[in-house]
């Protein structure tokens, strides 16, 4: 590999740094346009649940505040691979070849998690938590209007797609600690009690408070847990 100076480590830098800009700028222009079918796509689950419901705008400004953020939503989703990518063009070439067969499978992993954990909270958790508070909205024992405001709504949903994407990475952050030397297969294994236990806290705090939610959280990340033994190894990671 060719060696470089400094200066041309902080080229290199901003030479990324800017095409990172550039696609996010391009992403964002799609996000704006695809904004609309965005916000119809993450109201569906709960219009299925709730055929003749209506979302409320409450402020003048809603539709515009709703349009910017989709739109950074798309762009970050879009970006969000090319940006991985540039940081492992950056930083590969000065890393030993073990350290690369151990990194990029990280940052092409993480993102297929948090994707695999989003779309479990988008097809499995909004169909079952979105019919059960409607339900138990209609079931009220005075008289009572459902209009749940959109932005309320739209940061709730996203809310919980990003706390369910960063759950699936359970699996990555057990087997990076046990990789470095930190937590040993048999100590993970003798853990596991007081594990499932901090998994359903982190699920009743993270999720809604309706036990269906939670279960469909802890449920999840307990079974990533188990996977996650699999592949770890025993004893201490290896030497350089």
């Amino acid at each position: 590999m060719k060696n470089m100076t400094l200066m041309q480590h902080f080229a290199e830098l901003r030479r990324r740094v800017l095409w990172t800009f550039l696609i996010f700028a391009c992403a964002f222009g799609a996000g704006w346009v695809l904004a609309p079918w965005v916000q119809e796509f993450l109201t569906a689950p709960l219009l299925t649940v709730w055929p003749d419901g209506e979302l409320l705008y409450t402020g003048l400004a809603d539709g515009l505040m709703i349009q910017f953020s989709l739109a950074t939503l798309v762009a970050l989703l879009i970006a969000t691979p090319a940006v991985l990518w540039h940081v492992w063009a950056f930083v590969a070439p000065g890393l030993h070849a073990n350290e690369r067969r151990f990194i990029w499978p990280i940052m092409v992993l993480s993102p297929i998690l948090f994707l695999t954990g989003a779309g479990f909270a988008f097809y499995v958790l909004f169909p079952v938590a979105f019919k059960f508070f409607i339900e138990l909205n209609l079931a009220s024992t005075v008289p009572a209007v459902i209009m749940p405001a959109m932005r309320d709504y739209l940061s709730f949903t996203i809310g919980l797609l990003k706390i369910f994407g960063i759950a699936f990475q359970l699996p990555l952050v057990l087997v990076l600690v046990n990789r470095i030397g930190v937590l040993p297969r048999a100590t993970a294994m003798r853990m596991r009690r007081y594990a499932i236990v901090i998994i359903v806290v982190v699920a009743a705090i993270l999720t809604p408070p309706d036990i269906v939610s939670q279960m469909l959280l802890a449920l999840p990340m307990w079974g990533l847990f188990e996977i996650s033994l699999l592949f770890m190894r025993d004893g201490d990671a290896p030497k350089n």
